[in-house]
């Protein structure tokens, strides 16, 4: 079993997902835009990649490991609360994100109260599983030294009961996604704008994969909203 897994992006004309292209006025509406349909999008959980969550939502805190012993301890899943109506999953392989709760607060409804879990490598540090069960923080394994995105997800199903997961990530999370098959919509905000060569694309990693279209909307700003589905 697995969630089902929608993409949901904003995206420049070149395909781009990441870059100063965000932060320019004449995208403002379109930005909204992206969030008001995230608000709108069903799901159990968002997913993002380690530099999406620093980004977004860690601001950079670094995780103070001073205090714990790095005593190897075993290493296996810790589930805090199986049962939370609102998670967010940090894929972040060997255990960098710094937190000072288990709860996300954000002053958008589509990013509020979420509680985080961890997807981690077995590259861990101990001392860094005894600060996230200090914070009450639910982590998973999901590979030795690179993350299986496909046991990922089977354990969110499994353990947190999460169906419907929106993936809003960077390339390169993005790309492992669908490397592994495991998209099953896109739903992309598209800005009239050509990014930097040096931004972002979509997908850090790809294969032909083929989606059918199954929704369209243009708007007065000369930005469009997008649907594929496999």
């Amino acid at each position: 079993m697995k969630p089902y897994v929608i993409c949901h992006m904003l995206m420049s004309i070149d395909g781009k997902v990441t870059g100063n292209f965000l932060s320019d006025e004449s995208i403002a509406t379109s930005i909204e835009r992206y969030y008001e349909i995230n608000r709108n999008l069903t799901k159990d959980a968002l997913a993002l990649g380690r530099v999406t969550m620093e980004e977004s939502f860690t601001k950079g805190l670094k995780p103070d490991l001073s205090k714990y012993s790095n005593e190897e301890i075993i290493k296996e899943d810790y589930i805090y609360d199986s049962n939370y109506n609102y998670y967010v999953v940090a894929f972040d392989r060997k255990g960098k994100l710094g937190y000072t709760s288990n709860i996300i607060f954000d002053g958008d409804e589509g990013y509020n109260k979420m509680m985080v879990i961890e997807v981690l490598t077995e590259n861990v540090s101990s001392s860094y599983l005894r600060y996230l069960r200090e914070l009450n923080i639910s982590y998973i394994f999901a590979g030795k030294e690179d993350l299986n995105m496909s046991l990922a997800i089977e354990k969110l199903n499994r353990y947190f009961n999460i169906n419907n997961l929106l993936l809003e990530g960077g390339s390169i999370i993005n790309g492992a996604f669908l490397k592994e098959d495991l998209i099953d919509e896109l739903s992309l905000v598209i800005v009239p704008l050509i990014a930097s060569s040096n931004d972002k694309s979509l997908f850090y990693e790809s294969n032909i994969k083929e989606f059918k279209l199954i929704e369209t909307n243009v708007y007065d700003d000369n930005s469009m909203y997008v649907r594929f589905r496999r």
